[in-house]
C-alpha cells in the first residue's frame, strides 16, 4: 500500500513547505491568507510606530529651531553691540578706504590720489654656475652651489628674514628682485654683487621705488606706504587706486552706537525667527495622509497637523513681537518701535489662525531710532530679549515641554518595537504550526486516497475472477 503524493520539507531555519498536495487545495495560499489576517494587528502597530517616529523627528527639529531663536535673541544682551564707536564712510572704498581710532576728527574730506607707492625692482638673467658662487644683495650674502638653479636662489632669498628683497623666478628663467618695502629709493637701490656671473642685469627693466602722492582737501602729501596714518587725525587711509574720475569723499562721523551693527544683528534674528516660524507652520498645516493607502514615508508626515501646543507657541511668539513691555516708556517699549513688524492677527486666540506672515525690518526706522535714542533701543531690546527667552525656555530648553514629548514618543516607540517583535515571533510559530497541521492533513488524505484506490483495485480483481 503506497502513501506517496505528499512531501513535507523543512531545512534548518527555513519555513516548512508542502508539495504534492493530495487534497487539490492550495494549502500555501490558505495559510498565507490566515496569517495575513492574524498579522493585521502587527501592521497596525507598525504604522503607529512609524507615525510616532515621524512626530518625534518633527518635534526635535522644531525644538532645535526654537533654541536657535533663543540664542539669536540673547545676542541683543551683549554690551559690545551698543558700544560707542566712530564710523567713517568712503564714497569709493575700492579706491580709498578708511578706518578710525578713538577720537578721530569728525567731518568730510576730499582725497585725490595721483600715484600709488610701489617698490623698487631689478631683473636679472640667470645662468647656473659651474662652481660655487656667492651672491651679495644689499650686504646679504647667499651661496649658490655648483649647478644650482634660479628657484634655489629665490628660495634662499625669500626665506632669509634679514633680506631686503623678494625674489621671483619668471617664466623665461630670469629672476626679478623687488624691495620688501615700498617708497622712494632714488637711483641707488638693490645693489647686487656676483663675481661668479650667475646673475646678469637686464638694465632697461630697473624701476625706482616711488612714494604715494595725494592731496587731502587740496593739501599735497606723500607717503612711502599706501597705508597713510594721521594725515587726517585719528584716521588711517588705505590707497588702492588712482582717483581719475575726481576726488573721493571721506566722511568721519561722530562717535555713537553703530546703527549698521545693530541692524545686522536684528536681521540675523529675523532670519532665525522666520525659519522657525516656517518650520512650525509647515507642521501645523500639513494634513496626515489617508492611512489605508499611505506609504511608510507618508505615514511620518502630518503628525502635528493642528497641534494645540505648537499653535500656542506661535501665539506666544507673536505676542512678544508687538505687546508693550512693562516698565518701559511708551516711546520705546516693543520691537515695532524700531521697525520690526509682522502681519496682523486674524483671530482673538493664540493659535495657528492668528499667525500671518513673517517678521520684516524697516531699516530706516531702526537707524533713526538708534541715532535718536540709542539707550532706549538698547534697553528695549535687552528687556524684550529676556522676556522672549523666558517664554521659549519652558518650551524648547532641556526639560521643557517639547523635550518631554520627544522623550515620551521615544518611550512609546520602544514599547511598540518590543511588542511588535514579540508578536512577530508568535506569528512565526503560528505559521509553522499551521504548516505542520496542513501537512499532516494532506498525509491523511493521501493515505486514505491510496487505500481507496487499493480497495477498488481488489474489488475489480474479484469481479473479474467471478468470485
Amino acid at each position: 500500500m503506497s502513501t506517496s503524493g505528499v512531501t513535507v520539507g523543512s531545512g534548518a531555519g527555513s519555513p516548512l513547505t508542502i508539495t504534492g498536495l493530495a487534497s487539490g487545495l492550495d494549502t500555501t495560499a490558505i495559510i498565507s491568507a490566515l496569517m495575513g489576517a492574524e498579522r493585521e494587528p502587527v501592521t497596525r502597530l507598525t504604522r503607529e510606530e512609524t507615525k510616532l517616529q515621524g512626530q518625534q523627528k518633527a518635534l526635535q527639529a522644531i525644538q532645535t529651531a526654537l533654541q536657535q531663536v533663543s540664542f539669536a535673541a540673547a545676542e541683543f544682551v551683549l554690551p559690545s553691540l551698543f558700544e560707542s564707536s566712530q564710523n567713517v564712510v568712503s564714497s569709493e572704498p575700492t579706491r580709498v578706504s578708511a578706518t578710525t581710532t578713538a577720537g578721530a576728527a569728525i567731518g568730510g574730506h576730499e582725497i585725490e590720489v595721483t600715484q600709488l607707492a610701489n617698490s623698487a625692482q631689478r631683473t636679472f638673467t640667470f645662468t647656473s654656475p659651474v662652481s660655487e658662487d656667492k651672491v651679495t644683495i644689499d650686504s646679504q650674502e647667499f651661496t649658490l652651489k655648483a649647478g644650482g638653479t634660479a628657484k634655489e636662489l629665490a628660495t634662499a632669498i625669500n626665506s632669509n628674514g634679514s633680506s631686503t628683497v623678494y625674489a621671483a623666478v619668471l617664466e623665461n628663467g630670469s629672476i626679478a628682485l623687488s624691495n620688501r618695502a615700498t617708497g622712494n629709493t632714488g637711483a641707488e637701490f638693490i645693489k647686487v654683487t656676483d663675481p661668479g656671473g650667475a646673475l646678469a642685469e637686464v638694465a632697461e627693466s630697473a624701476k625706482e621705488g616711488k612714494n604715494a602722492e595725494y592731496t587731502i582737501d587740496g593739501v599735497a602729501g606723500s607717503s612711502a606706504s599706501n597705508t597713510v596714518k594721521n594725515a587726517i587725525p585719528g584716521v588711517t587711509l588705505s590707497l588702492t587706486g588712482l582717483t581719475t574720475t575726481g576726488p573721493v569723499t571721506i566722511d568721519v562721523q561722530p562717535p555713537g552706537v553703530s546703527a549698521s551693527a545693530v541692524e545686522a544683528q536684528v536681521q540675523q534674528f529675523i532670519k532665525t525667527y522666520n525659519a522657525a516660524v516656517e518650520a512650525i507652520q509647515k507642521q501645523l498645516t500639513t494634513k496626515p495622509p489617508e492611512s489605508s493607502t499611505a506609504t511608510t514615508a507618508e505615514l511620518a508626515t502630518g503628525t502635528l497637523f493642528g497641534d494645540l501646543e505648537l499653535s500656542s507657541v506661535m501665539g506666544t511668539l507673536r505676542q512678544t513681537m508687538y505687546e508693550p513691555l512693562a516698565g518701559l516708556g511708551t516711546e520705546m517699549n516693543s520691537p515695532s518701535d524700531i521697525g520690526i513688524s509682522t502681519g496682523a492677527p486674524s483671530g482673538s486666540t493664540a493659535s495657528q489662525s492668528s499667525i500671518e506672515g513673517k517678521l520684516t525690518l524697516n531699516a530706516t526706522k531702526l537707524a533713526e531710532a538708534v541715532k535718536a535714542n540709542p539707550e532706549g533701543v538698547q534697553k528695549m531690546l535687552q528687556t524684550w530679549s529676556a522676556s522672549l527667552q523666558t517664554q521659549l525656555r519652558g518650551v524648547s530648553e532641556p526639560g521643557g515641554a517639547l523635550e518631554a514629548r520627544v522623550t515620551g514618543n521615544g518611550e512609546e516607540v520602544t514599547q511598540l518595537t518590543s511588542q511588535i517583535t514579540t508578536m512577530n515571533e508568535l506569528l512565526l510559530q503560528r505559521e509553522k504550526n499551521l504548516q505542520e497541521e496542513y501537512a499532516k492533513l494532506e498525509g491523511v488524505i493521501s493515505q486514505n486516497s491510496s487505500q481507496a484506490t487499493w480497495m477498488s483495485s481488489q474489488a475489480a480483481s474479484l469481479t473479474s475472477s467471478g468470485i
